[in-house]
């Protein structure tokens, strides 16, 4: 049972993860479709919480578990940056 348990731990702290950056890309579309200070920043706030998110699942998992994370949060911060340009 403590096995099950576990990895039902890791599959919710994954989905946690995937979810926050799943917010993270609607809050980087939205601040792309309506660049203003709020927008940006609710982008911003999103980004870190995003990352945070990540970080415990490396650390918890190690990096096998985060990969498709890891690669929408990289994409995302691209966007972002982007827009922090214009």
């Amino acid at each position: 049972m403590k096995r099950y348990d576990s990895s039902l731990q890791a599959d919710s702290t994954v989905a946690r993860a995937q979810n926050s950056v799943n917010k993270l890309h609607y809050a980087v579309s939205q601040a792309l479709s309506h660049p203003n200070e709020q927008t940006v920043e609710q982008a911003q706030n999103s980004l870190e919480h995003a990352e945070h998110s990540v970080r415990q699942v490396n650390r918890s998992l190690g990096p096998q578990g985060v990969e498709l994370a890891e690669e929408m949060l990289a994409d995302e911060k691209s966007r972002l940056a982007k827009l922090n340009q214009q």
